[in-house]
């Protein structure tokens, strides 16, 4: 029977000790330890631990029906990690699966420290392949980033039009290297970065992995289907994306969809421009995208647009959009009402 929790978000004495069973045979507190440490693959865990993909993946699923481990396919890969949740979303077996693993002698155990070792190579190999990907574009981005403002200007902008807390969960749509996560991720209860290139992916679990957000993941997503049912999102980041797009209208549609009542939504990209080379050299989809079409579109999808920022530079001006998901009206007093986000304080005023 698979582990649950109360209506609380506490543990019952039945589902305490179906985690504790799954958790108590050894490969499987050496997998714990492991997916601890980062986000695995079925292969790289059988090579560790020196066992049978067979073998491993029976235990790996025993870990997740207990909901002590996330599983999450990309393409023809699987990745697994230590199960993680916040107050209002997330693993339902998190909590358990953190004390587990927050329990494990990893440095007096010589098991677990070489099952470290082979980890923290195989992340070494995949730091190289992910590096001399980015070495093989570097020149074709330095060339685009020559364009326009300093990146550090872009992110300062950031920071301030996007004010979040330590319980607010984040997206990033489009991650690619992952710099969304690593500015925002230490601010945030949890970070997801969703992108189709495999490649970008490799880059980025590099560089969480190197920075220590494990807080932070990346995902193997379209941005026209995102992989969640409805509002799951505080905060929601689309990074110079929108340019590649072939209906940047649906994809700003599909993040006001998993965007919560009261939640942020920031566009960065560029204001219209003339640079056709950007289409022939760097694959860019639109040259360029007008306030109004921006706002028309958040409209549409039923967000408020807030506040819009130029950061003119070079040939190209950065612009930032800040659209908000308008809050559910509550009574405070008998005949008047007002929308949450204001009462938090939450808005940004134009």
């Amino acid at each position: 029977m698979a582990a649950r929790e109360t209506a609380t978000g506490d543990w019952s004495m039945a589902a305490l000790l179906a985690g504790l069973r799954a958790a108590a045979e050894p490969t499987r507190l050496r997998l714990l330890a492991l997916c601890a440490a980062g986000e695995v693959t079925v292969g790289e865990l059988a090579q560790i631990l020196g066992q049978s993909q067979p073998r491993v993946s029976r235990h790996l699923k025993l870990l997740c029906d207990a909901g002590l481990l996330d599983r999450f396919p990309e393409g023809s890969f699987v990745f697994y990690r230590l199960a993680q949740g916040s107050s209002r979303a997330g693993s339902r077996g998190a909590g358990l699966a953190e004390r587990l693993a927050a329990l494990l002698p990893t440095g007096a155990d010589e098991t677990l420290r070489l099952d470290r070792e082979r980890l923290a190579a195989l992340q070494r190999a995949r730091a190289e392949a992910a590096a001399s990907y980015f070495r093989d574009n570097a020149a074709r981005w330095d060339e685009l980033r020559s364009l326009y403002v300093d990146e550090a200007e872009v992110e300062k902008a950031l920071l301030a039009l996007l004010p979040v807390g330590r319980e607010d969960e984040l997206l990033d749509i489009g991650t690619g290297t992952g710099r969304m996560l690593e500015l925002f991720g230490p601010r945030v209860a949890q970070a997801i970065g969703i992108d189709r290139s495999r490649e970008m992916l490799a880059i980025a679990r590099s560089r969480l992995e190197r920075a220590g957000l494990t807080n932070c993941r990346v995902r193997r997503a379209d941005m026209y289907n995102l992989p969640w049912p409805g509002p799951s999102f505080d905060a929601i980041t689309i990074h110079r994306v929108l340019h590649f797009a072939e209906e940047p209208e649906r994809a700003i549609a599909e993040a006001a969809r998993v965007l919560r009542p009261g939640g942020r939504l920031i566009v960065v990209d560029f204001a219209p421009h003339d640079m056709e080379s950007l289409r022939t050299e760097h694959a860019h989809r639109r040259l360029g995208f007008a306030d109004r079409e921006v706002s028309d579109w958040c409209t549409a999808a039923g967000l408020r647009m807030n506040r819009v920022q130029h950061l003119p530079g070079g040939r190209l001006t950065v612009t930032l959009w800040q659209a908000v998901r308008p809050a559910a009206r509550r009574a405070v007093r008998r005949g008047t009402a007002v929308p949450d986000g204001q009462a938090l304080g939450r808005e940004v005023s134009a």
